[in-house]
């Protein structure tokens, strides 16, 4: 004979049930997003050594998630209460538990940067300015960093001849190219960064070829920038590489325009011959040899460029002025001089057809 169940223990049961329920369905409520998707985004910072009990907090302080408790108990549940990484995070409203969960764990954290293009043969002066106008550094604190600033991780910044008289101690090392740029860095930071993007042209292969040549980097760079001023080609890179390189081994002033207009810390259009006296170290019109150092930051066509420079017998070179960008190459002076007189007629030329 079948034996009935107690009234009282079906009671009991059932109210068990019931409370099961209730209490699955209150988890359910505090388990789901406490807004409704759309609105602005909110950005979170979790700090480094904290745990998910803080977590939960400040997520709870954010209006991320309902219920700060139930939340450390689904982080428990899921096994990944002590996997949360620090950082800056960015949930829109509405952002299910999961995929603020997965966020967290994977430290997908956000990231508010801005894109800067810094192109070859910027100058510091022109870096800094272009970062301000970015709205990521201020001019000055930049520049400060520039000359200041402890770069010393980096060996080709401890290289550098303290003995030199540089305008900018870090001129030519900050390698143009285009820089994800975090809101909240500092210029320290970004000028780390330049450094860093450097140190990558620093290949094995070019550093030997360096020491084949005779050329420590500050040199390199040095030459290279002169390159990168002077060349408005690409094509030509290899062959005003090959003339200074030949005017160097012969003990010749280099005679470089780009070296005055670096004096003056600004473009020119027209020097004249008192500018090419000025007595200033960088004037490779009247000091021979390499001046102290870089006048911008040289690319990467450049740097090949002096490590690879065209074989010739070149010893000159003169714009041709007729719009082409391109220059006239000669080997004696003589050949100069008539170049100079042929691009003067282009100039004419070109204005009279205005």
């Amino acid at each position: 004979m079948r034996r009935r169940i107690p009234r009282w223990l079906f009671g009991a049961l059932s109210l068990l049930a019931l409370a099961a329920a209730a209490i699955g369905v209150y988890v359910y409520i505090q388990l789901q997003p406490p807004s409704a998707k759309g609105g602005e985004a909110v950005i979170v910072k979790i700090p480094s050594g904290i745990g998910s009990a803080e977590v939960a907090s400040i997520l709870k302080e954010k209006g991320l998630i309902r219920n700060a408790r139930v939340y450390r108990i689904y982080l428990e549940v899921k096994g990944v209460s002590d996997r949360l990484q620090a950082g800056t995070y960015r949930f829109a409203p509405g952002t299910s538990l999961e995929k603020i969960t997965a966020d967290l764990v994977a430290g997908n954290v956000y990231r508010d940067t801005i894109k800067v293009t810094i192109p070859e043969g910027f100058r510091v002066e022109q870096v800094a300015e272009r970062l301000e106008q970015a709205g990521v550094a201020s001019r000055e604190r930049f520049i400060q960093a520039i000359q200041k600033g402890d770069f010393s991780s980096y060996s080709f910044v401890r290289q550098i001849p303290a003995e030199r008289p540089l305008k900018y101690r870090l001129e030519g090392y900050l390698f143009p190219d285009t820089y994800e740029i975090q809101k909240d860095a500092d210029e320290t930071a970004i000028v780390a960064m330049m450094l860093e993007r450097l140190s990558r042209e620093l290949t094995p292969e070019r550093l030997e070829r360096l020491k084949k040549l005779g050329l420590s980097i500050h040199d390199w760079l040095t030459l290279a920038s002169l390159v990168e001023r002077e060349a408005m080609v690409e094509k030509e890179r290899p062959v005003i590489a090959g003339v200074l390189w030949n005017r160097l081994k012969k003990g010749w002033p280099l005679q470089v325009d780009a070296t005055i207009q670096y004096v003056y810390g600004k473009q020119k259009e027209r020097l004249t011959h008192r500018d090419l006296k000025i007595d200033d170290p960088y004037n490779t019109y009247l000091y021979k040899g390499l001046p102290p150092g870089p006048v911008g930051s040289p690319g990467v066509s450049s740097l090949e460029a002096v490590l690879f420079p065209e074989e010739h017998q070149y010893f000159f070179y003169v714009t041709k002025k007729d719009g082409s960008n391109e220059h006239y190459f000669a080997k004696t002076y003589a050949e100069h001089q008539q170049n100079i007189a042929l691009s003067k007629r282009h100039q004419e030329q070109r204005i009279g057809n205005r």
